[in-house]
């Protein structure tokens, strides 16, 4: 598998205060990260591009943009590298390009098969009418 690196370079990074308890050096310290990466504006091959915009994922924004929050860690390096390491799998996701589909057909016998059992469960329903009363 090919792997195709993102450039730091092409990726913004801003600090902001992370959620949930933490204590008083929640409200002062900017530990949590947010990552901006326009994949338009990547050097990424187009090919790959396009499988990306039309990811469904929601981190990616209709303008093409993939924002990615990190705030698990209480040191933003690490919370840098991780927020780096998850846009660099949803890139490997999509490096890939999917297998084209064959369409193939039932064979002779299998559609003989299901006719067959068709038939069997159509003469097991018209057992189960009236019965003709001859007393």
């Amino acid at each position: 598998m090919s792997r195709w690196a993102v450039h730091e370079d092409e990726v913004v990074f801003t600090a902001i205060r992370a959620q949930g308890a933490g204590g008083q050096n929640v409200n002062k310290v900017s530990s949590a990260v947010h990552l901006r990466f326009d994949i338009e504006a990547s050097s990424l091959p187009d090919d790959i591009k396009a499988r990306l915009l039309m990811l469904g994922d929601q981190r990616i924004t209709g303008q093409g943009v993939v924002v990615i929050k990190a705030q698990t860690t209480r040191s933003q390096d690490q919370n840098r590298a991780e927020a780096l390491e998850r846009l660099q799998a949803l890139v490997d996701s999509v490096a890939v390009p999917p297998k084209p589909r064959k369409p193939t057909k039932p064979t002779r016998n299998s559609q003989i098969r299901r006719v067959d059992s068709k038939t069997n469960r159509g003469e097991v329903k018209k057992l189960r009418g009236r019965v003709s009363g001859s007393d």
